[in-house]
C-alpha cells in the first residue's frame, strides 16, 4: 500500500467528504453516513413504497440489509439473483440473467454497489455480464450506488488496481468457486487479474466521470463493506 492509499484508509470520513465534494462538481449527488443503520434508513426513506426496484449484484447492498427491508414492506423487486426471497441468493443461468436483467432496466429505482470510487469523484465498476453497468447508465429513473469507505482510492489508476487485485478476483471466486462450479478463470483461483484470455471472462469496465442530470446518487458508509 502506497502512502497515499494509507492516508485514504486512515482518514475515512475526511476522504469520504472530499469525494462527495468532487462528486457534486461532477453533477453527482452523494451522502455520507457513519454506519449501515443510518445509510439504510436514508435509502428506505427516499424510495417510495410503490416504486419498483431493480438490483445489480452487490455484497454491500446485502450487508446493509436493503433487499430484505424492501421485501418486508412489500416492495416490487427485480433481480437475477433471487426469486421470491432476497435472502436466498441464486446464481442465474445466462438466459435467466438476460431476461431478468432486461426487466430491471425498466424499474423506477436501480440499486448497485461500487468497485472503486476516487477522491476526485469518479466511479468505477467492472462486470462480467454487464447488467449492472447497463442499469447504472441507462433505463431506471433513479440510481443509488452504495459503498463502504474501503472502496475509496485516490485516482483512476488506483481504482483499476483495486479492481484487478481485489474486487474482480473475489467476485469471480464468489460466483464460481463458492457455488461449486468448475472454472478456468485464473483470477478466481489465484486471487489476482492476469489479463487472461479465458472465454469465461468478460470484463466490462465503466468509468463514470459526470452526468447530465442528477439521476445517480452515491451513498458512502464509514465502514468496510463489500468486496
Amino acid at each position: 500500500m502506497s502512502p497515499e492509499q494509507a492516508w485514504v484508509k486512515g482518514n475515512a470520513e475526511e476522504s469520504a467528504l472530499k469525494c462527495l465534494e468532487a462528486l457534486k462538481k461532477n453533477n453527482l449527488n452523494g451522502y455520507y453516513f457513519s454506519n449501515q443503520k443510518e445509510a439504510l434508513e436514508h435509502i428506505l426513506a427516499n424510495i417510495p413504497p410503490t416504486a419498483t426496484v431493480g438490483f445489480g449484484d452487490s455484497e454491500t447492498v446485502y450487508q446493509i440489509g436493503l433487499p430484505g427491508a424492501l421485501h418486508n414492506r412489500g416492495q416490487k423487486l427485480i433481480s437475477p439473483f433471487w426469486t421470491d426471497d432476497p435472502n436466498t441468493y441464486v446464481l442465474p443461468g445466462a438466459r435467466e440473467a438476460l431476461r431478468v436483467g432486461k426487466d430491471a432496466l425498466l424499474t423506477d429505482f436501480f440499486i448497485a454497489g461500487i468497485n472503486a470510487i476516487t477522491l476526485d469523484g469518479k466511479i468505477l465498476n467492472t462486470d462480467s455480464f454487464g447488467n449492472r453497468l447497463a442499469g447504472i447508465i441507462f433505463g431506471p429513473r433513479k440510481v443509488i450506488l452504495v459503498a463502504g469507505t474501503n472502496k475509496l482510492v485516490n485516482n483512476v489508476e488506483e481504482a483499476i488496481e483495486r479492481i484487478r487485485k481485489v474486487a474482480s478476483p473475489l467476485n469471480a471466486y464468489r460466483h464460481r468457486v463458492e457455488h461449486g462450479m468448475e472454472t478456468d478463470l485464473p483470477c478466481a483461483l489465484s486471487g489476482e487479474c492476469v489479463d487472461c484470455d479465458s472465454c469465461s471472462a468478460c470484463c466490462f469496465t465503466l468509468i463514470i466521470e459526470q452526468q447530465l442530470y442528477p439521476r445517480i446518487e452515491v451513498v458512502l458508509i464509514g465502514e468496510k463493506l463489500g468486496l
